[in-house]
């Protein structure tokens, strides 16, 4: 009988968590001698170590002493609740990471109230204590604040206090003592983390909570042991949360240590594994005793809350970037996606258009772009929120948004969300110049706020939200203000007619750059949209007169990355994504077809 603790490492977004993982990794004898390991070593997606953040959860072990500690790194987004919120059910303690500076944060109170719900007791660990800025006093007290505010019980308010600096590899029990080693993390975690309760003599109980999938075993279910053991080969009994029951065998069985998975033949209550053998696994899914079956309770998943439209790429230059153009095969892309990714849902629209349902834009984005950089070309519609009917009343999703704003922009910021239906919930003062505020905003108002607030705020703004629940649906909410500039030609943009189209609003095409008729080229500083001519390019004439050759200054254009545009656009226009760019078109490119339409 080896003993277990399992752990997850949860906090806002940007807290250190992946980073913590890292050095636990490196210190507790993990990796070999030899072994070269990357930074973040636990974020192995290319989007994951692009944008710095955890987007899906991820499992390792380590052994310290006779101890085998599997931790469970989660991501600290929002849009992923739906993964910490199994991930949580899995493991019999969390750490919980603040930053020393930032404090408490809207996806911190997230995942803490799930934690919290569950019964589990926390370690806080104040990370980020070496920066200068860094109050550890302060945040231990605003942890403290909010779960009472949460409602915990006498046992987690008792909770140990570690602080730490992740990424020079260092944890003490008081600010006082000296910086060696995470030595302080590892023995709190054997002293404070419950033994898993569970035997391996009882019948066999073990929950898939995160699913895989590999081309030659196919699905891959990542699981808890509760209760018995569990062997290669053996015989085992599918429960289903629908109650139906299917017998089968166990091909695989994975261990985890490191970033290393490795075959075993048996593993014993306590544990976390992958196991293979069922193609109709799910998450939620118990495998138990086919002589003494004890199903355990299926998870609760929360509802997606907004849904984006994926359609077929139908503009003139469909098919010229992308290797997969077809409804058939984005169809089978996003059958491949709901198989491991279960906060997604999708469904067939009809006319080669798939309506995809999530947690949020940037889940949904992050699936575009990944469809994108797979060879695939295809059209977005507009976020939509998901409104909900219950007893007659509509019903729509509504966030927490918290700001961190300098004091010179907090009356613009204030006002425009007062336009978008957003109450005012606290305003206090950070210090150093900064002010943080907190509102309740209908999900609708959040889609395209994000690059009106950033310029606002002239970048120094910080927002983040998190969902609250439903409530009923509120009036209108201000949409863009600004109308498009549209190409009425096909060809190639001049400079000469750009520059004098820059008077106009803002340019997203460059020089040289291929459009066709349809397709926006710019924002109109003005309300209504514009049709222009981008492609006209200068009269030549064999009559030399003093002025008519200055030279053009063009002003670089706004480049529009996937969830700009998909924040950008309105209900009749369609971004256009391919894998070496992105467009953004009117859904109707002929203009009297257009006015027709919006009449």
């Amino acid at each position: 009988m080896q003993e277990f603790r399992n752990i997850a490492v949860i906090a806002h977004v940007d807290h250190g968590k992946t980073t913590l993982v890292d050095e636990l990794l490196k210190q507790s004898g993990t990796y070999t001698a030899h072994q070269k390991v990357e930074e973040r070593a636990m974020d192995s997606n290319d989007l994951e170590k692009e944008r710095g953040i955890t987007i899906l959860s991820k499992n390792t072990a380590i052994r310290y002493k006779d101890t085998k500690i599997n931790i469970i790194d989660t991501p600290g987004h929002a849009d992923f609740g739906g993964e910490v919120e199994r991930v949580l059910k899995m493991v019999d303690g969390v750490l919980l990471l603040v930053d020393a500076q930032e404090g408490v944060m809207p996806q911190t109170k997230f995942v803490v109230k799930k934690a919290l719900s569950l019964g589990l007791c926390p370690i806080v660990v104040v990370n980020k204590i070496d920066k200068p800025a860094a109050d550890p006093d302060r945040v231990v007290d605003e942890v403290f604040d909010l779960l009472v505010a949460l409602g915990a019980n006498e046992d987690q308010l008792e909770f140990p206090i570690i602080y730490a600096a992740a990424r020079d590899g260092f944890a003490k029990y008081n600010m006082s003592d000296e910086s060696k080693n995470l030595v302080p993390l590892f023995e709190t975690i054997l002293k404070h983390v419950p033994v898993p309760t569970g035997s391996a003599e009882n019948p066999l109980q073990l929950q898939v909570f995160t699913l895989d999938y590999d081309n030659y075993v196919g699905k891959i279910g990542i699981a808890r042991i509760f209760n018995g053991t569990i062997k290669k080969n053996e015989t085992v009994l599918l429960a289903k949360a629908d109650g139906e029951q299917i017998r089968g065998r166990i091909s695989k069985l994975i261990g985890f240590h490191g970033l290393d998975r490795i075959d075993i033949t048996e593993a014993e209550s306590g544990d976390i594994v992958a196991i293979a053998g069922f193609e109709t696994l799910d998450v939620g899914d118990s495998i138990v005793d086919p002589n003494n079956p004890i199903p355990l309770d299926p998870l609760h998943i929360e509802e997606p809350t907004l849904s984006v439209v994926f359609g077929v790429n139908d503009s003139p230059f469909a098919g010229l970037d992308g290797k997969y153009v077809t409804s058939n095969k984005i169809a089978e892309r996003l059958e491949s996606e709901m198989k491991t990714n279960i906060a997604m849902r999708y469904e067939n629209a009809g006319e080669g258009k798939f309506k995809v349902s999530g947690r949020g834009e940037l889940q949904i984005t992050i699936l575009a772009e990944n469809m994108r950089r797979e060879g695939f070309e295809f059209s977005l519609g507009r976020p939509e929120v998901i409104i909900k009917e219950e007893n007659g009343v509509k019903l729509e999703p509504y966030e927490h948004l918290v700001i961190d704003v300098p004091d010179d922009f907090t009356g613009t910021v204030i006002e425009k969300l007062g336009r978008k239906k957003a109450e005012m919930k606290a305003m206090n003062p950070t210090g150093d110049g900064q002010t943080r505020i907190e509102f309740e905003i209908p999900a609708r108002g959040l889609i395209g706020f994000r690059g009106q607030f950033l310029t606002d705020t002239k970048g120094e703004g910080v927002m983040n939200h998190s969902f609250l629940d439903f409530r009923p649906l509120s009036g209108e909410v201000e949409h863009r203000k600004n109308g498009a500039l549209i190409s009425m030609e096909n060809g190639t943009a001049m400079g000469y007619s750009l520059f004098s189209l820059q008077e106009r609003g803002v340019l997203f095409v460059d020089v040289q750059y291929k459009v066709y008729a349809g397709m926006i080229i710019g924002e109109h500083s003005r309300p209504n949209d514009l049709d222009v001519n981008p492609i006209k390019g200068k009269p030549q004439s064999n009559v030399r007169s003093s002025g008519a050759d200055e030279a053009i200054k063009l002003v670089p254009p706004r480049k529009m990355n996937l969830e700009l545009a998909l924040e950008w656009i309105e209900n009749d226009e369609l971004v256009e994504v391919t894998p070496i760019n992105i467009r953004i078109r009117k859904k109707y490119l002929d203009p009297n077809l257009r006015k027709r339409m919006s009449r």
